[in-house]
Parts: C-alpha cells; sequence; structure tokens
C-alpha cells in the first residue's frame, strides 16, 4: 500500500524546514525527506509525534492510495 503525506505542506505552513521538523520529533533530516517522498514508511509512534509537531491528526497528514484499505469490519478466517 502506497501513501502520500502532507508533511511539506504542513511545515511550510508552520515556517519549519525539514531540519526543524527532525529535531522537534527527535529523528534525522533524511528521515523526513524520505517520508515526505513517501519511501519510508513512519511508526505509528513517530507518525504521532510528527502529526502532533504539525497540530494535526495523523489521519489528515497520511494520505493512503489504496482503494482496498482495510475498514476493521472483515471477517478474519
Amino acid at each position: 500500500m502506497k501513501f502520500k503525506t502532507r508533511i511539506k505542506e504542513l511545515r511550510a505552513r508552520y515556517d519549519l524546514t525539514q531540519d526543524d521538523l527532525a529535531k522537534i520529533v527527535g529523528v534525522r533530516r533524511e528521515t523526513i525527506l524520505y517520508l515526505e517522498k513517501g519511501k519510508y514508511n513512519p511508526s505509528l509512534i513517530l507518525a504521532h509525534q510528527i502529526a502532533q509537531a504539525l497540530k494535526t491528526t495523523i489521519e489528515d497528514l497520511f494520505l493512503f492510495e489504496d482503494s482496498e484499505v482495510s475498514t476493521g469490519t472483515e471477517k478474519l478466517d
């Protein structure tokens, strides 16, 4: 499943560089770069930290492209 992020857009809103955001959430600048390009899947903890830093929710920060995302209501065998 691929996803897009709004990290770059929201960083710009708060006038943050990749380095600024990286320092806030405790990762390297390259991690933010790879997240913005969709080349890295963050842990739930990191996704939450970034969402908090950008004053948004995880759901608004990450946009999933796969239309077959589980809703959690399917019966598992």
